[in-house]
């Protein structure tokens, strides 16, 4: 196909996909699947709910009567609290309620497995407010779907690479096509480690400093490499070769070695790349035949774990050795001429 494989297809699809406001919400019916909500009413159409914040709310304020500010997209949580409260109103609790159900809140969710009055219920049938409940306390049951919504809403891009899973780090590796990503990574899932992406990552911003890869559902488990074609890593090495999704911990440049540049040689200066303003670990691997590769993402790997556990072993050298910090030079060129180490 001209040099076009089929995950290349599957990629171009997914980039001009990517901009859709259907890739940033989720089916409220996913959410009753995962959550195991109980429906008390529900609309015909509540198949065609789709949740697009993951900003909750509890209706404390607007049974009160103070509705600035109220965003009726959000899930709605009825707790103890709010219970007790509408029922402490006597003849005033279904005017209260029905206030609130005229402001059309998207979903109204009751926690602690409440009997909800029959009244209620009626006022739901007439505004068209679907009504659900769960036996989680409402704490519980607040933090489980936040976690769950910032995931599924979460700010993403995808990215041409390889995503695996190396001594427990994500490690995403890159660079131009034909460089030997895949082919490394079929190397690492024989040595005992995890494909979690081949070609296509997605990467999702679920926190201020976290990201997650994951692998578009049409194309996850297929790896492509050049002169074999298209394989199943999962049924070829089995359920343990493989993962969902990880945390993103670091990223590995792959590129064709090249006489001319210098290369990091000790390490001592953290360098980072930035994806969707989440600063990364960042290295750069010369590729040269005889190299062998997996091996050194391996390594990798635990150094970047090390690392991040306070342990740099090169600037336990320079101490060693009463080298200046590399702070104080500038370049890596210039530091390896200081040091002689470019000869």
């Amino acid at each position: 196909m001209c040099n076009y494989s089929i995950i290349n297809l599957v990629y171009s699809l997914m980039k001009k996909e990517e901009n859709m406001a259907s890739l940033y919400s989720v089916s409220f019916v996913k959410i009753v699947k995962e959550f195991n909500l109980e429906e008390i009413w529900a609309p015909e159409d509540v198949d065609a709910i789709r949740i697009e914040t993951n900003e909750l709310n509890r209706p404390g304020l607007q049974f009160t009567g103070f509705y600035d500010l109220f965003d009726p997209s959000r899930i709605q949580i009825i707790g103890k609290t709010e219970y007790s409260y509408l029922k402490s109103l006597g003849a005033n609790m279904l005017p209260t309620v029905e206030e609130f159900f005229i402001h059309k809140p998207a979903i109204v969710i009751f926690t602690w497995n409440m009997l909800v009055d029959n009244s209620i219920v009626n006022l739901a049938k007439k505004y068209n407010i679907p009504l659900y409940r769960t036996t989680e306390s409402t704490s519980e049951f607040m933090a489980g779907i936040t976690h769950t919504l910032s995931i599924a809403l979460a700010k993403r891009i995808t990215r041409h690479g390889v995503f695996v899973e190396v001594y427990g780090e994500g490690v995403l590796l890159y660079g131009e096509s034909g460089v030997g990503k895949s082919e490394v990574a079929m190397e690492l899932i024989k040595r005992g480690h995890r494909l979690i992406a081949d070609d296509a990552v997605e990467i999702r911003r679920v926190s201020k400093r976290t990201l997650v890869g994951t692998s578009p559902e049409n194309i996850r488990h297929f790896m492509e490499l050049r002169g074999v074609g298209i394989i199943n890593a999962r049924n070829l090495f089995g359920m343990g070769s493989v993962k969902k999704s990880s945390k993103l911990d670091m990223v590995i440049n792959l590129e064709p070695w090249d006489n001319d540049k210098v290369y990091d040689r000790m390490g001592a200066k953290d360098v980072y790349t930035k994806i969707l303003d989440v600063e990364v670990p960042l290295i750069t691997i010369p590729v040269q035949p005889g190299r062998n590769l997996a091996v050194i993402v391996e390594v990798a790997a635990m150094n970047n774990r090390q690392k991040r556990m306070g342990d740099n072993a090169a600037i336990e050298l320079m101490e060693r050795l009463a080298m200046p910090p590399m702070d104080d030079i500038d370049d890596i060129g210039e530091w390896d001429s200081y040091y002689g180490l470019d000869e």
